[in-house]
Order: structure tokens, then sequence, then C-alpha cells
């Protein structure tokens, strides 16, 4: 792997990508402090002047994932350096990051992990043909064909992929299909969470990075949405460079890879991750260094804009108006005819899958809810109902229990208009809406909670279901207010990003000469806050917002998929609500739980670096003592974890299934008497009448109890042990010597003319024998007599051989399996006082 990368990326092609990545970062810093004065014009304007949309009517925490970890479990890597798999423990902690570990042991022993995934603009997949259809995008002239394998053999049917189009690609592997689908929405919830890696809270520097992104795509010629507009800033700087970059290697060193079409594409693989490594350090170290110059002259540009912040916006007046009168008609002409007759269809496929996911946000809370008051009925105390708290305090982070939800929204279909709008795919606003998901059913969870600690605080603790219900029903109204302004707010947004870089491509040939002698109407004390491209753009979007908000408001009006119109306004519908919003987040497990806080849930969870203690874990999986490593991945014990996903019906079918394996297990005798009749064991013989009839004088059947050691003192004329190769068998098919006779003998009553004959055939032939005989001699009947006749109905368990088995002075091979050998039974009557029947 290293000669590979070394011999194509050798000291000058590495300048050269030092020098392509400084090229990039020297443009995109240029257009940055630029956007970053505007982004701060913004934000200081809107800071004096107010506004803003509906009030929330759910409470908001701030960090809901304080002290927790999301997911922990085993499974299987595959190592590049030796193409081996190996067993892997996995820790996800609350930054969603993945972290690999030798063994648990090491986790727990907070030992630097073997590999840390970032899985920003990362895909998860689960089958190898989509891998295939993905990897085949790497190399144009080297595509595999479907049917194909890769340049990897999964250990087993069920794999997990983490593809990237830079990185390198991450492989494991589960043992069922249960933890399958287990792992893969915890590795998209992985790759949801870190694509978000913009924060919102940062009214000045996401703004100001956002706008420069697109900015220096639209002087490349590249409108519309970007996949890749993913992860922190450097990594998407590095991405921004990468777009570029990744293209110009690919077609310098492609043609020179040798090897099969699996080799050059793995190789492929291992080269573009070094450059795009070698990219984000660099991308990095740079936007760090424009960050501190710029947030240097904070300070000084904050105190100039509100000295000056009524002449400022005068300006900006001023400025506008002149570029209005320029761009409006062309803008308008080219909304009527190109924009307008798609905007309810636009609006229409970003509605229907949406309203479905907000609406199984609604269902999967009501029934969690409900779920608790079921078990409270059901004898429940509280320091039940302080168990199932803090289960429902982190449904919002349970990737599992919110797949559901994200499922409804991954439908999203925007084929037919992603062309005429250059929209790459809708993968960008469907990771907008499930993160926008995720927020209102934490937040409907934490208002929750707010209030039943305060019902619960001024009625008391009598009738805990009728207050959990109202507690509910008022969560449920909020939800439902909330719901309808956070997705109008998500359809204007989305609509904006679709139509508006499609009029800014088509009016830019004709607006954009025109611009630079606006440049003259601004002073020079302002040209830092005043740019006439951000102008131009805001005129475009204000001649296609009304348009927008009257088609959203029109489906309000409606009432399609359950949205509010805008003149329903909740206005301090609620003020105690609001006065609980300062309160820290409630811990259920110390109010209910004897005055202890949880801290482990059998043995899973992430330690806290600081403090030493066990983190929550959102998703609890534990490994079973004893199982074999193949079965150690994420396995789970319905009950244990926060948030149930099995019924307990399913886990006492796992229990007693788990009994029936133990009983199976061999266990050594503890009594005198078991050892006793190991050694001479006695076995029944069930005689037919007739055959009976002959043997005694009685009428009756009766059983006649024989024992080996019986068989000693007699004179043997012949005894012909039989050894077979016997598959070897688990130690839950291993059987004593007793059950073994018992399964030889057999206990058989059925009375049809095969076995009649059978056994009058063995009684003759014993009668014969005793009449030769001058005394107690011994007659043997063999194997080869018995295939004669019928096969006696005493042996039970045939086998492919003629001969019979027997299990006397019966062997014992290393793996204390009994070999089987001849076994004489004595049958003791009257008239024969020594007769043997050999089997």
């Amino acid at each position: 792997m290293g000669d590979v990368v070394s011999s194509h990326l050798d000291e000058g092609k590495r300048e050269m990508i030092t020098a392509k990545t400084g090229d990039v970062m020297r443009q995109f810093s240029e257009v940055y402090k630029q956007q970053y004065t505007v982004a701060l014009f913004n934000c200081v304007r809107y800071e004096i002047e107010g506004g803003g949309g509906p009030q929330s009517q759910l409470l908001h925490r701030k960090d809901p994932l304080a002290g927790r970890s999301i997911f922990s479990g085993n499974l299987f890597q595959y190592l590049e350096e030796n193409r081996k798999w190996r067993n892997r423990f996995v820790s996800v902690p609350n930054n969603y990051s993945i972290n690999l570990y030798e063994s648990k042991s090491a986790h727990e022993r907070s030992l630097h992990p073997k590999i840390t995934i970032n899985c920003a603009g990362y895909k998860a997949l689960t089958s190898i043909e989509d891998y295939i259809e993905l990897i085949n995008t790497s190399l144009p002239d080297v595509k595999a064909k479907l049917g194909s394998s890769p340049f990897i053999r999964c250990a087993t049917q069920f794999p997990l992929i983490l593809w990237h189009p830079y990185a390198r690609h991450h492989y494991f592997c589960v043992m069922t299909e249960k933890e399958q689908q287990k792992w893969h929405a915890v590795l998209q919830d992985c790759v949801r969470h870190c694509n978000n890696g913009l924060p919102e809270d940062c009214t000045v520097q996401t703004p100001a990075f956002t706008d420069s992104v697109r900015l220096h795509r639209q002087a490349k010629g590249h409108y519309g949405t970007w996949d890749m507009m993913c992860g922190t800033p450097p990594q998407i700087l590095a991405n921004l460079v990468m777009e570029g970059l990744h293209p110009e290697l690919r077609n310098a060193i492609g043609p020179r890879l040798k090897g099969k079409m699996q080799q050059r594409q793995r190789d492929w693989m291992f080269i573009s991750d070094a450059v795009y490594r070698q990219v984000l350090a660099q991308t990095t170290n740079e936007y760090d260094t424009l960050l501190d110059t710029c947030n240097a002259q904070k300070v000084q540009l904050d105190t100039r804009l509100r000295t000056d912040m009524d002449q400022v916006i005068t300006s900006k007046e001023h400025v506008s108006s002149k570029i209005r009168a320029l761009v409006l008609p062309k803008a308008e002409s080219l909304l009527k005819r190109s924009v307008q007759p798609y905007i309810n269809s636009i609006l229409e496929a970003l509605m229907e899958p949406t309203s479905r996911g907000f609406a199984e946000v609604r269902d999967v809370f009501f029934r969690e809810v409900v779920d608790i008051s079921k078990n409270l009925l059901n004898g429940g105390d509280k320091e039940r109902l302080g168990e199932h708290m803090e289960r429902l305090s982190m449904l919002a982070f349970h990737p599992v229990k919110m797949k559901s939800c994200y499922d409804n929204v991954e439908e999203l279909n925007l084929e037919g208009l992603q062309q005429r709008f250059e929209v790459s795919s809708p993968s960008v606003f469907v990771s907008r809406a499930q993160i926008l998901m995720r927020e209102q059913m934490d937040n409907a969870v934490h208002t929750f909670e707010q209030l039943l600690q305060q019902s619960l605080a001024g009625q008391g603790e009598n009738d805990m279901c009728k207050i959990i219900q109202g507690c509910q029903d008022r969560v449920l109204k909020k939800y439902d207010y909330d719901s309808s302004t956070v997705r109008k707010k998500f359809f204007r947004e989305a609509l904006l990003q679709i139509i508006i870089p499609y009029m800014l491509q088509q009016l830019a040939p004709s607006c954009a000469p025109e611009l630079p002698r606006f440049k003259e109407l601004i002073f020079a004390d302002f040209s830092p806050f005043l740019l006439v491209e951000n102008i131009f753009e805001e005129v475009v979007l204000q001649s296609v917002t009304k348009d927008i908000m009257m088609a959203v408001k029109e489906a309000a009006v409606q009432r399609r998929h359950n949205l509010y119109r805008d003149s329903i306004v909740m206005t301090n519908s609620d003020p105690d609500l609001h006065a609980l919003g300062e309160n820290p987040p409630v811990d259920w497990s110390t109010k209910f739980g004897n005055g202890q806080p949880e801290v482990s849930l059998s043995g899973s969870g992430d330690f806290d670096g600081d403090s030493g203690k066990r983190r929550k874990q959102v998703v609890s999986m534990i490994q079973l003592d004893g199982v074999p490593l193949p079965y150690e991945s994420c396995l789970e014990v319905p009950g244990v974890e926060l948030i149930p996903e099995e019924d307990t019906v399913q886990s006492n079918d796992t229990e007693e299934q788990a009994q029936g394996n133990e009983c199976k297990d061999p266990k050594s005798p503890d009594s005198v008497e078991e050892i006793r009749d190991l050694i001479n064991p006695v076995m029944e013989v069930v005689l037919p009448e007739e055959a009976k009839s002959d043997v005694s004088n009685s009428s009756v059947p009766t059983l006649s109890s024989i024992t080996l050691e019986d068989v000693v003192h007699e004179e043997m004329s012949q005894v012909t042990p039989l050894v077979e190769d016997v598959p070897l068998k688990s130690p839950q098919e291993k059987k004593s010597p007793q059950s073994m006779l018992q399964q030889l003998v057999g206990n058989k009553k059925q009375e049809d003319d095969k076995e009649e004959a059978a056994i009058k055939s063995a009684i003759n032939e014993i009668e014969l024998a005793v009449q030769e005989g001058d005394g107690e001699q011994t007659t043997v009947v063999c194997a080869a007599k018995a295939d004669l006749s019928p096969q006696p109905p005493l042996a039970t368990d045939s086998t492919p051989n003629d001969h019979p088995q027997s299990v006397k002075d019966s062997p014992k091979s290393q793996d204390g399996l009994i070999e089987p050998v001849e076994v004489d039974i004595v049958l003791a009557a009257e008239d024969h006082p020594s007769a043997t029947l050999t089997l």
C-alpha cells in the first residue's frame, strides 16, 4: 500500500498538490474576508432592528447529549494491511465519531483507539452491489460488471461499508440481519450528524462561510446545490479543492496503474485518500489562520457599524433601488416564463414525504408516552416511572427508534425537476429535514419532562396516569404548531435553494457586466459592508420570494399536510411553561431511583475522561460472557437498554432457549448410584407376548433386567467389536452410556408381522444352540444371521452398515465420544439359564 502511494505521489506531485490547494485557499480567503464584513453588518442590523418568526411553543435544551454516549458494540473490520477480518470493539461518543479499539478492555482502560472515523461526506451501504456501482465512478476506464466481486470478500452475508468519493473506504460486517439493520441505522446517524458541521448559533461565521463557498463555485460556473457541502469548514474546503484536483490527478495517474481491475481500483483509493489527507491538513491550517485574522478585526468593525448604521442602511437602499431598476424587469420575465409553472410541483414533491416524516415523529412520541401509562397501570411505581422517563429522554437520538421517521423523508424525489434547476440530488434537503425532525422530537420530549415534573410537584404522585395524559395532550398541541412553523420555513428555504441558483445563472450573462458601475454609488467608508454582488442577489431573491410565500400560504389555507395558517399565532399561550425553559434537564434516575444516579447499564457505555465515570448510552449494546467472537457484535438484552426495541415476549423466548441449550450440555454424575449405573448400566427390554411365551411359561409380558456385570461372568464364545468412523459432534450432542444403551435398545411396542417374525427367528436360534450344548454353552447369534431376516425391533438406531452395534466395553474416543461396539444382552429365563443375544 505504501509503495503504491509513494511511487505515484512523488515529491513533485505533492508539491503540485500543495500549490493547487494554496491557490484555491487564496481565492477563497479574498471572498471570505468580504463576506465576513457583510455577515457582520446583517447580524448587527438584525440585533438592532429585531424581528424574527413566530415564537416556538416547545422548549429547547442546549446540550441534550451531555454525559451520554451513543453506541458501543463489536463488529468485524477488514484490515487493508493483511487483508483479513478482525473483531473490533466500536464506541460512538456524543460527537458521533466512530472509535475502533482492539478490544473492549482497551476501551475501558481509556487507551487510544486504533482508528477514529469522521463520517462527514460518507455514505453507509449494506450491499456489495451498491458499492460496486459507486466505485465504478472512481476510475472511468475501469468498471466492474454488476455480478463481479470487488477487491474484498465479505466474511459474512451482512456487510456494512462506508464509502467516500475521496477518502478511504471502511469495510465491516456482522453476523445477523438484525445487527446489520441496527448498525446501519447508527452509521447513518453518524453521517447525518457529521454532515451538519456548520453551527447555526455562529451568526457571522456560518453565513460568511456558506456565501463564500457558493460565490467561489459560481465563479467556476457551478450553480445549484452541492452534495459535498458537508462537515466542518476545513472538510468542506478540502472537498472544494478536491472537486477540481481529483479529476486532474485521476487523468494523470489512472492510466499508469497496473494490475487487475480490482487491484487498480484499490490502488486508486489509497492514492486518493493520501491526497485528501494532505489537502485536509493544509486547509485546516490555512482556515484557522484566516479565521483568526477576521476575528481580530471584528471588534473594530462592530464599533464602526453601530456608529454609522443609519447611514449604511440609507446608502444600501439607494444602491438597491438602482440595481432593482436594472434587474427586476428581466427577473420577472424569467420568473413568469420558467419558474412559476413549476413552483407548485416542487412544493408538493417536498411536502408529501416531509410531512409524513413529521407525522411519524408525532406518532412515535405518542406511542412511547402511552407505553409509559400502560406500564404504570400494570403495577409500576415511581421507580419504574423514573426508568421509563430516562429512556424517553433520549428518544430523539435513538437511531433505531427514529428510523421510521427518517425513512419517510428518504422517499423525497425531485426527478424531472433536477435537470431543469440543476439540483444534483435531493440528499441536501433530506438531511436537513431529518435534522429538523430530530430537533422537534427532542423539544417535545424535553417539554414533556418539564411539564411532568411541574405537575408531579404540584399535584403529587396520585393518579400519575391522568397527569401523564394531561401533559401529553399539551405537548402534542404545541408540537403540531411548531411542526407546521418549522415545515413552512423549510419549504420556503428549499424552494429558494432550488430556484435562486437557476435564476442567477440565467441572469448573470446580461446583468453581471453592468454591476461594477454601481460601486461608484457607495461611499468608501461603507464599501466593506456593501457589495454590489450581494445586493444583486438580494434583488433576485425579493423578486421570487412573493411567489414562494403565496404558494406555501395557499397550501396552509387548504390545510394540506396539517399546515397551520399564518394568521394562527400562539403568543404567550403558556407563560408558565416558558418560565421552565431555564430549568436544567431532569435527572429521572436520581429523582425516582432511590437517590442514586444511573451511571452504567450492564457494562455498556463510554467513559468520561474528565470524571472517570461511565456515561449513559443511548443505544445499549452488551456482550454476553462466554459467547464466541462471531456472535459478540451488538447482542441486545431487552429491558436493560435505555430504549428497548424488543418486546418482553421475545426476551422470554430467548431466555428459555438459552436454558434449553444449557440442559443439553453433558453433566457429570454427582451421586454414587449414578456412577454405579454408568459402570453397570441396566437395560430393560419389552418382549411381545408371543415371543415371551416361547421363552418362559408365563403368559404375561415381563420386563427383563440385564446387567453388563452378569454378562462378564458368563462364558463368551465370541465377542466381535465393531468400530466405525463417526463424525465428531458438538458437546451438546454427547450422551451418557446409559442414554446410548436406551437409544440402541429402544422401547418399540409395534406388533407388526415383521417384528414378530424377527423375534421368533432369534428365539429359535437360541433354543437350538442350548439343545446342542453339553451344559452352559453360549450361543451367539451373529449379525450375518440377523441379516437373513428382517432387523429386530430392539435396535432402534439403525446404521448404514449391516453389522449390529454394541456398547459393551465400548471405548471412548479422545473427544469423549462413545464408539459403537457390540452389545451382549442376557435373557434370563428358567429354561435357558445362559443365553446371550448379540445385537
